[in-house]
């Protein structure tokens, strides 16, 4: 018991490990990604191609199409008509999700860190009531001082925000770190839930899989003022 208490600790997000591994989150706005995407429900499966450097439909251009699913292709609509489709992979809203202190679990390998998700301005509506309601849990590389994932899963089953009743939520962002500037980016994103209403029950599944990416600067004059201010730290 005593062992167990002194692996579990209270952390500010501004020390130590924890500050080191968000601020590789924050990436500078100047900083773009080009990136392959695979999509995968139950019944389905799309793969993506997504470059800033072109312009019209050649930024967002469809790879592979296999089965249907109505669903899946209405997330991969979305997401192609964002103004810039690879902000998803910068999860920079974390220090802001996190707060100003988590509990940190010591697993050796990682720590477990258990938090309640803060909104932020990158929140939905449906994020918003989530935060609510779910566990949250970050795992960090307390050596590297990088992320590794987020989880979130819903404890118990609670009434949905559109009526019925949401009996499994579990969704987790995957996190890789790119090898040039050290900055962490989301990898891939799973979301498995199921809900019951009208005597029906709903089972929605699908992921997304980073398959490649290349990071880069939006002018030569950002990626200087970005190198010359991590030599200066």
């Amino acid at each position: 018991m005593f062992l167990a208490w002194l692996l579990t600790f209270t952390l500010a997000t501004g020390s130590g490990p924890m500050n080191a591994a968000l601020e590789a989150t924050e990436a500078p706005t100047t900083l773009r990604a080009a990136f392959t995407v695979e999509l995968q429900s139950s019944h389905a499966r799309r793969v993506y191609r997504f470059d800033p450097r072109k312009k019209g439909r050649d930024r967002w251009t469809a790879l592979a199409w296999e089965g249907d699913d109505e669903e899946l292709d209405t997330v991969a609509a979305e997401w192609a008509s964002e103004a810039a489709p690879d902000g998803r992979l910068f999860p920079d809203d974390l220090r802001a999700s996190l707060g100003p202190q988590v509990v940190v679990d010591d697993k050796g390998a990682a720590w477990k860190v258990s938090f309640h998700h803060r909104p932020s301005s990158n929140d939905g509506e449906f994020d918003v009531w989530a935060a609510q309601r779910l566990a949250a849990t970050a795992w960090l590389d307390p050596v590297g001082e990088r992320f590794l994932r987020i989880d979130y899963t819903l404890p118990h089953p609670v009434s949905g925000p559109e009526g019925g009743t949401l009996t499994r939520y579990d969704q987790s962002y995957f996190i890789r770190t790119e090898p040039r500037w050290g900055m962490s980016y989301v990898s891939g994103f799973s979301i498995d839930l199921q809900a019951r209403a009208a005597f029906r029950t709903i089972d929605r599944r699908y992921s997304a899989n980073i398959v490649n990416a290349e990071f880069f600067f939006a002018s030569n004059e950002a990626q200087q003022e970005f190198e010359s201010a991590q030599l200066i730290q």
